[in-house]
């Protein structure tokens, strides 16, 4: 998850490969209304978004594996529908980058309808994921495959903690939110 030009394809695509999981690119569930907004520069507003999270959502709830999907998921309301509709435990890596960064990611972009002048509507609109949420944080300003090494690294060890059970504190196996910098 995160805004337009944190690489959530790129890092996703090699994400799923390395877990042996599909992946799910979130822009192809995305109506043709919503691509033709954003293509005139238009922000989604959340009634937009409804249809396309609920999409992705019930994809990850008909898939066999866990798949890794790229989805923006920038307020803390679309995580929880996505989980909801899913209907099963997700983990959010909060792909993040300076402004700057992204900036010049998406100046260089060629071929997609996000243009870079929807870049700072996305910033002002992202909640980032709060400590009471399953998320890891990762920077993308490292080149990709650090970047992916970092994730997989720190996916695995969020898992680890989700799957081993807490009897000492009365937790049931629930997953510890988690932050890397």
């Amino acid at each position: 998850m995160g805004v337009a030009g944190t690489g959530k394809t790129a890092v996703g695509e090699r994400l799923a490969r390395c877990l042996g999981v599909p992946f799910l690119e979130g822009d192809d569930f995305h109506p043709r209304h919503n691509v033709e907004k954003m293509s005139s520069g238009i922000p989604l507003d959340d009634a937009d978004r409804w249809p396309w999270l609920d999409a992705i959502g019930a994809a990850i709830r008909d898939t066999d594996k866990p798949p890794v999907v790229s989805c923006s998921a920038l307020k803390r309301i679309y995580r929880e529908r996505l989980a909801a509709t899913a209907g099963r435990p997700l983990v959010f890596l909060f792909l993040d980058a300076s402004r700057e960064t992204l900036a010049g990611r998406l100046a260089a972009r060629r071929g997609h309808f996000m243009p870079p002048g929807l870049l700072d509507s996305q910033i002002a609109m992202l909640e980032k994921p709060a400590p009471d949420e399953v998320a890891i944080r990762i920077s993308i300003e490292p080149p990709l495959n650090a970047v992916v090494d970092d994730a997989v690294a720190t996916l695995g060890a969020c898992l680890l903690r989700q799957r081993s059970p807490h009897e000492a504190d009365g937790k049931s196996g629930e997953a510890d939110a988690l932050s890397t910098d």
